[in-house]
């Protein structure tokens, strides 16, 4: 996907740094102090225009919720989203999810959501995919006992791949859908791309992967 470049956007950012921690690392083991609050931890890798995040912690202000977003012209809409729904309980990174265990502490993080990541379909990218053994590897020691991976796709192939890297990896699936919106799981928050795929009839598939430890 080609990223509008929108000029203004990093000063948008910097002027609501009580919202986009523009240092992660400062608050690793310590993302309380961010929100002002202890409470369980929810992580988005890849948040986008923040969609899913936004409906996610509007359903659950109990919650903590952090998007992670590389690009500067698209965690802006998220930013803004954020301010129209009036929410204390999403905090914006805009970084690279590369770096997830040098932001989050060992054993600090309850969800991982993974939505819509690109397949990267060609073998010679395997280690791109975001649930690529690497990754997986900075999700186990970010996430605490029995936290899970949340894990949503239109892409059957990578589906399928993401279903093995869990498995032999030692994580415990549970909750697999082939056609998620054919379920009618009336507890699901959809993203963006979600609702243009299902628009389209489009296949969702979904899984947990829970840290069997």
């Amino acid at each position: 996907m080609r990223v509008r470049h929108k000029p203004w956007a990093r000063g948008k950012l910097e002027h609501y740094t009580d919202i986009v921690i523009r240092s992660p690392k400062y608050y690793n083991g310590e993302w309380g102090e961010a929100f002002h609050r202890e409470a369980r931890l929810c992580v988005e890798i890849g948040t986008g225009k923040g969609q899913f995040i936004v409906g996610m912690a509007e359903k659950d202000p109990d919650a903590n919720f952090i998007g992670i977003e590389l690009h500067e012209s698209i965690i802006v809409s998220a930013l803004q989203k954020c301010l129209d729904a009036n929410l204390k309980n999403v905090r914006l990174i805009n970084a690279d999810a590369r770096g997830l265990t040098e932001y989050f502490a060992e054993d600090e993080v309850d969800d991982i959501y993974l939505n819509f990541c690109d397949p990267w379909p060609k073998n010679r990218h395997e280690k791109r995919r975001l649930t690529y053994s690497a990754f997986l590897a900075q999700y186990e020691y970010v996430l605490k006992s029995h936290g899970a991976i949340h894990f949503k796709t239109d892409n059957q192939g990578l589906f399928e791949y993401s279903l093995e890297s869990f498995s032999q990896y030692g994580f415990l699936l549970r909750n697999i859908s082939l056609d998620l919106h054919h379920a009618n799981d009336r507890e699901n928050i959809m993203t963006e791309y979600e609702e243009k795929f299902s628009k389209k009839g489009q296949r969702i598939y979904r899984c947990e992967a829970v840290c069997n430890d």
